[in-house]
């Protein structure tokens, strides 16, 4: 009798110090089928380290919440939820409140399309009117098999709302501007296209947010990951722009400036290599340089071993930080 107690204490405390099982969730975007398969390819080989999913959209509750469901029907008890937007600001508040890290979020939803005068923190729940009839004129696009937008531009949104999420959750933080990593991605896109650097210029472009201290933010960030392109020179300028493209009062003068810097750049038998700062594809950047001359080959930081690399490592340190 003393023996069968004492083996099942000595069973009880191994179950009670039994370590969680690890997931990963990656929040992306979303796009058409070509993003989000390019997206996929690159999430993959995490799956070999850790139970993973994606949740595309711009911080919404409904793929947030299937993709944390699938995880838990994995046996997943903690999850590191990866953020792959170009900035760690992009929907950061929405995401705290989907997954009851915080209380409030400011009056947009979209969490990064606020300007500073407009972004009032509020209550936010299932039943806020306020968040809803910023939402009223968003019609959301007919959903792919994981229920994400089709499009960058649908801008399909839904209100915050809390999910109930037993696992626990671990968020990350910084953007992919943040990284490093993303050096040697520029500089593979700019060399592929380089022929000579003395009479080249490059122009890294990026979609930027509508808050003008926020946009700052972003074009220090573009600038400190474009440095490393200049190995690959000297080139006669390296420029980074943002388009504001949500933005139409912003975007116009955007627009000018940009167009603006490809024309001069082609003056005295100059080039220009066009850069997306982006996760995935070339954006609406064909249409705003229709008529120019430049080269580009349309890829985003995807696919590229170096955007895994930044998944592994920030899930890894996500978890880590608990």
């Amino acid at each position: 009798m003393t023996r069968f107690l004492t083996v099942s204490l000595v069973l009880g405390l191994f179950a009670g110090c039994s370590q969680p099982r690890d997931g990963v969730l990656v929040m992306a975007h979303g796009g058409d089928a070509a993003w989000n398969h390019e997206v996929e390819s690159i999430v993959d080989p995490l799956r070999q380290q850790w139970p993973t999913e994606i949740a595309f959209g711009m911080a919404t509750p409904s793929t947030i919440e299937q993709a944390i469901e699938r995880l838990e029907s994995q046996g997943v008890d903690r999850v590191a939820v990866v953020r792959m937007f170009i900035s760690g600001e992009s929907f950061l508040e929405p995401t705290e409140f989907i997954l009851g890290l915080r209380d409030t979020v400011s009056a947009d939803p979209h969490g990064m399309h606020a300007s500073t005068d407009s972004a009032k923190s509020c209550p936010a729940s299932t039943n806020d009117a306020h968040a809803k009839a910023l939402l009223a004129s968003s019609t959301p696009p007919p959903s792919t098999a994981h229920g994400e937008p089709p499009s960058h531009d649908g801008h399909h949104m839904e209100p915050p709302r809390r999910i109930h999420v037993p696992a626990r959750v671990l968020l990350s933080r910084d953007g992919l501007a943040d990284s490093p990593l993303m050096d040697q991605i520029l500089v593979d896109r700019v060399g592929a296209l380089s022929r000579d650097p003395n009479n080249e210029s490059v122009l890294i472009l990026g979609h930027g947010p509508g808050d003008d201290a926020e946009n700052q933010r972003w074009l220090a960030k573009m600038r400190q990951r474009a440095a490393s392109v200049d190995r690959l020179g000297p080139f006669r300028r390296v420029q980074c722009e943002t388009l504001r493209e949500d933005w139409p009062e912003k975007r116009a003068a955007a627009e000018e400036r940009i167009r603006r810097f490809v024309e001069e750049a082609n003056h005295d038998g100059g080039r220009v290599i066009v850069v997306p700062f982006r996760v995935s594809g070339f954006g609406p950047y064909k249409e705003v340089l229709e008529g120019l001359a430049y080269l580009a080959d349309g890829r985003g930081f995807c696919p590229h071993p170096n955007m895994t690399r930044w998944l592994q490592d920030t899930a890894a340190t996500t978890l880590s930080g608990s």
